[in-house]
């Protein structure tokens, strides 16, 4: 049996959904998609219904995925701490770091190990301070697949801000892209069925299959700003897959 790593600082790994609806012994895992969630308890965002969706699409695929349950540390630390727990849980799978608010900048920040092989940030919260002379760090996003998401309403983190870092993180990496949901808040309540949806076919084409949807397809394809500021169209994901 795999040894676990003791949790850091408090940090721990809920409990496991997907994997055919079992981690027990037996159970085959493909992948493991670790759930950051935001600051705040009573702001979940999309999360919760990330972590349904992510089952019922991807368990019988041998997906399996975990909400970081945050300790008194950093939210990067208790990332980079989730990694290396999955991975002496499941040996050498691909790792998508899947992070909302805070957990989007931790997701994007904790990218590094070699075992991620994605990250989706869902309204990161990103700095105001990040200027010329101290901008969110890029490098360890290359040769990820990356999605960003943000609403163009988000009062609390200014979304041009998620839009300078999908600019310079595109200069290092061409498999960056980032979805733009009009209309929509921080929460992403108004459009979260297109989020989720969305959220699910970026997951599954990094970690599984290899193929996205055509949107999703195009962002990756497109150069800037073109692939940088998508539209997420009202609807989507109701016909995929079907």
């Amino acid at each position: 049996m795999a040894q676990h790593a003791p949790p850091a600082r408090g940090a721990r790994l809920g409990r496991a959904a997907g994997a055919n609806g079992s981690v027990s012994t037996g159970s085959t895992v493909n992948g493991a998609v670790l759930l950051l969630p935001g600051a705040s308890r009573l702001s979940p965002g999309p999360v919760r219904a990330l972590a349904r969706a992510l089952a019922r699409a991807g368990g019988a695929e041998g997906l399996v995925a975990h909400t970081v349950r945050y300790g008194p540390g950093t939210r990067e630390q208790d990332a980079a701490w989730a990694v290396e727990e999955a991975v002496r849980r499941y040996g050498d799978v691909p790792i998508c770091l899947a992070g909302y608010d805070a957990g989007g900048r931790a997701a994007l920040r904790a990218a590094g190990h070699e075992a991620v092989n994605s990250v989706l940030a869902l309204a990161p919260c990103l700095p105001e301070a990040a200027a010329a002379d101290a901008p969110e760090p890029v490098k360890q996003l290359a040769g990820r697949q990356v999605l960003i998401v943000h609403g163009t309403n988000d009062a609390r983190s200014d979304p041009e801000l998620s839009f300078r870092l999908a600019a310079r993180a595109k200069k290092a990496n061409r498999s960056t892209c980032r979805f733009e949901v009009h209309s929509d808040g921080h929460g992403l309540r108004e459009h979260q069925t297109e989020v989720v949806a969305l959220s699910v076919d970026f997951i599954l084409g990094a970690m599984l299959s290899g193929r996205y949807s055509r949107p999703v397809t195009d962002a990756l394809a497109a150069p800037p700003p073109l692939g940088l500021r998508m539209p997420l169209a009202s609807g989507f994901g109701r016909s995929l897959r079907g």
